[in-house]
């Protein structure tokens, strides 16, 4: 009898072991941080997959994906060519980016007394961080804001001190509309920044930000919206002064094409309507999860896969009301293209 219990007892538990959900675990971009928090809670309510997704930067969550400490990275800056060859010559198999999402990143600043949105273009924008405008009230700013008493009040840049991917996009803007910029910084997840402050993620520049009178800095629109702290409007290649927004993402991100590899730029979008500060976000993975150590079995790998193929669908509906911009159609298309080439070991994952 003591023998016949003990057996249903190990039969039990072993069957409690093979029902254990599935935990998945990805690190990477701030940027999309929000979002993701929702899909991943969401998505864990209706599989009972969860997903463990550290906010570290876009830099942070690459490093683990060589790494082979996560199923998958996170980051608002595609892989350059050079990195894409590196991992194809590391690991046997080509990284796939999965975009997620479009959103803006916001010129933010802390400027008590001033009501009106302030505008910005991106020589103004390269002069202020590259150290050369210093005053609220600099003549080049005062000319783009004729209506507004602009204070004589000190600047104090603030950027990102981690690898990230909305420095990239930030970065990679100034670096097309500002020859000046090009030559002495550059563009990247990191950059040597000739003056300011430094804040860790999104949420530590907005902190800095709005704890800092005359401070300016950039982040991704929901953390100016969620920490109330007024934002700009930046002068598109149009002409045009526009504020971050739906509608201004949607309208930067109208394409007649997208490439097979989804890594596409939207920064200095030559939309009429749209914002210049624009960009996608992506989740990377292994082509052949199998040789990606993070994924321990075919059954993760599924996972992953399932996730990522509900992301780029139904998770969609939750862009909106967290004010990112769904994918347009035909990056949806050639995601799916993507997502049916995920193998483990060679056996495709998704039917």
């Amino acid at each position: 009898m003591g023998k016949r219990f003990f057996l249903l007892l190990g039969l039990a538990l072993l069957g409690t072991a093979v029902a254990r959900p599935v935990q998945l675990n990805g690190a990477g971009a701030t940027f999309p941080y929000p979002l993701y928090a929702k899909y991943f809670s969401v998505y864990h309510r209706l599989t009972g997959v969860r997903v463990n997704y550290q906010s570290i930067g876009s830099g942070g969550g690459v490093r683990q994906l060589f790494a082979q400490t996560v199923h998958f990275g996170a980051s608002d800056a595609p892989l350059s060519d050079a990195k894409v060859a590196e991992f194809q010559k590391k690991f046997g198999t080509d990284p796939v980016h999965i975009p997620t999402a479009l959103g803006a990143v916001a010129v933010i600043y802390n400027l008590p007394g001033v009501k009106a949105p302030i505008r910005f273009s991106g020589k103004v924008l390269s002069g202020i961080f590259l150290g050369r405008i210093r005053t609220w009230n600099d003549p080049q700013i005062a000319k783009l804001n004729p209506d507004l008493k602009l204070p004589p009040l000190p600047i104090t840049v603030v950027h990102r001190s981690d690898g990230s991917g909305t420095t990239y996009i930030f970065t990679e803007y100034l670096s097309k509309v500002s020859p000046a910029w090009k030559e002495k910084v550059g563009f990247g997840k990191s950059v040597a920044w000739p003056a300011g402050l430094g804040g860790k993620g999104n949420e530590g520049v907005a902190g800095l930000v709005r704890q800092t009178p005359g401070a300016v800095g950039y982040a991704e629109l929901i953390y100016a919206l969620q920490n109330k702290i007024p934002f700009g409007a930046v002068k598109n290649r149009a002409g045009r002064f526009v504020t971050p927004s739906l509608e201004s993402v949607k309208a930067a991100a109208v394409l007649e094409a997208f490439p097979a590899d989804t890594r596409v730029s939207l920064t200095d979008t030559p939309a009429p309507e749209g914002y210049p500060i624009t960009s996608m976000t992506w989740i990377l993975v292994y082509r052949d999860m199998k040789a990606n150590r993070a994924v321990r079995n075919r059954a993760e790998a599924e996972a992953l896969a399932k996730l990522l193929w509900w992301v780029v669908h139904d998770g969609q509906q939750y862009n909106e009301p967290l004010h990112y911009a769904r994918l347009p159609g035909v990056a949806v298309q050639v995601t799916e293209r993507n997502l049916r080439t995920l193998t483990y070991g060679g056996a495709p994952l998704l039917r």
